[in-house]
């Protein structure tokens, strides 16, 4: 599965990366149809050990990450890395057991119930515990353009429940002979055929990209590592940088300029020296500025936040959105009393606390929503935003955090999913890159490179029409819970009456 996700993956594997997990799962022997499903306990400890290979080759980065900028000691920053796979890991495992258990108990038709089992754990992990909806399977097709236009119907947990579907129709084919295999063969090329001639038919119409008001971005990406970006002896240069770029992308035909997350080195709200300059810059080039900046709202005790703030061709502040989903270990420490034993951790992480709501950005006389961040990977939230009237979808971003690693790869097909499920542009605006536009069927309008400093200026349009996902949500996930929830009361009822 780890080899169908960026950077060193191919989205094509993920059509068929389930499959030997189901074949394993279903307890097959060699033996055509016979399916004795795995016990519980061994078809978990198979998911469990297929979903820490998987995430181990994807979340590899969070190690260096919390080695490098949380203080800990190598060892115990890559012992970090594997307890954060092995609770990936343990969504994979509980999907896998209930699949063993429903075809130990209904035989080959119990591999029916994975997509419900599989949706039904990525959608948990998305939530509890505040959520952790890093690369769910769906998210690996986004370049697989005609099919990853499923999420604008079923979202990403909707195109989850696709492959795995597929994936179950392909183990049936391998394990069985006669009727059984050329039926479910046929039924696996029947359903990937339709889904994509329908994805290519969706994108080869492009109305989104001829309906709305046009309107033309800049986005500056500074490329300013994380060990300049405090240095309070850089502050000037960082400064000049950025009214550098900014000038040359309204020069371009910008017309609203995008900032990267937490782009000033310091409280924008605090340094009225440095602010008078951010607006004496936006009062000059006469066009609206989004950027990230950290905030505090005083009190007893202060409050600081994550916030993006708007300034309108006036240099005046006219919004301020503060970031609702922030990221544990970097933003806030979860259950901080009990992680005694990753004190350097704990103190080296900023206590910021969550927004409160989502906050509509004006530019002009449209609106706009913002994610900043890791809150791009949660498709509720953006949903939310077009449901309050987003019209352009925005996220800023500093993944200088990540390196060379596979990380920014990974963001970007994250964030460009979103644009998919809620049939709008969006913006993509990162301190050392990827930045980008995305249009509203997944496809780069434009994108840079990583660890460049750049400039891109590019059309975009506000949109208001809504996708099928935008008014139905997460109703195939929550589906996926109540039919999982439902199979499992009934074998445990089963098992018991045995």
């Amino acid at each position: 599965m780890a080899l169908s996700f960026p950077r060193y993956g191919h989205a094509a594997v993920a059509l068929c990366a389930v499959v030997p997990l189901l074949v394993a799962v279903s307890g097959w022997r060699g033996r055509p149809g016979v399916h004795r499903g795995q016990p519980f306990r061994r078809a978990a400890a198979l998911g469990a050990t297929a979903g820490l290979v998987h995430y181990l080759g994807t979340i590899y980065w969070t190690g260096a990450v919390v080695s490098q900028f949380g203080g800990l000691p190598a060892v115990v920053a890559w012992l970090c890395a594997l307890a954060l796979a092995l609770y990936m890991s343990m969504y994979t495992a509980l999907a896998c057991g209930l699949i063993g258990a429903a075809v130990r108990r209904l035989g080959t038709r119990g591999l029916a119930l994975a997509p419900f089992a599989w949706v039904a754990g990525e959608f948990a992990r998305g939530h509890v515990l505040g959520g952790f909806p890093w690369i769910p399977l769906g998210s690996a097709v986004v370049t697989l353009v005609p099919v990853a236009q499923l999420a604008s119907v079923l979202g990403v947990y909707g195109v989850s429940g696709f492959l795995v579907t597929l994936a179950a129709l392909v183990a049936v084919a391998l394990t069985t002979d006669g009727r059984p295999r050329m039926l479910s063969a046929l039924a696996a090329v029947v359903l990937l055929t339709a889904v994509s001639v329908w994805g290519a038919a969706r994108v080869a119409d492009g109305g989104l990209t001829r309906e709305g008001t046009p309107y033309t971005v800049g986005l500056v990406q500074p490329n300013i590592s994380q060990e300049q970006k405090w240095d309070p002896r850089l502050a000037g240069d960082i400064a000049r940088r950025f009214d550098r770029l900014t000038r040359e992308a309204v020069a371009g035909g910008a017309q609203a300029v995008l900032w990267p997350e937490s782009s000033t080195p310091y409280m924008f709200d605090e340094d009225p020296v440095q602010a008078a300059a951010i607006r004496t810059l936006v009062q000059q080039t006469g066009v609206p500025l989004l950027f990230g900046s950290d905030e505090v709202e005083r009190g007893t005790p202060n409050r600081f936040y994550n916030s993006a703030f708007v300034l309108d061709p006036t240099g005046a502040t006219a919004a301020v959105y503060r970031k609702i989903q922030l990221v544990p270990f970097g933003e806030f420490v979860p259950l901080k009393d009990l992680l005694f034993f990753v004190s350097p951790l704990v103190d080296a992480v900023a206590d910021f606390k969550p927004g409160e709501r989502v906050t509509m950005l004006p530019f002009g006389e449209h609106m706009a929503s913002t994610a900043i961040c890791y809150e791009v990977v949660y498709p509720h939230l953006i949903r939310r935003a077009v449901l309050e009237g987003s019209e352009l979808l925005t996220t800023i971003t500093n993944d200088a955090w990540y390196g060379e690693s596979s990380a920014p790869f990974q963001h970007w097909e994250l964030a460009s999913m979103r644009a998919i499920e809620q049939g709008r542009y969006l913006v993509r605006a990162a301190n050392t890159g990827i930045s980008g536009i995305v249009d509203p069927y997944g496809r780069a309008v434009v994108k840079t490179a990583v660890f460049e400093e750049a400039v891109v200026t590019a059309p975009v349009r506000f949109l208001h029409s809504r996708t099928v996902y935008a008014t139905i949500g997460d109703a195939v996930a929550l589906m996926s819970l109540g039919v999982s929830a439902l199979m499992s009361v009934w074998l445990v009822a089963s098992a018991r009456r045995a």
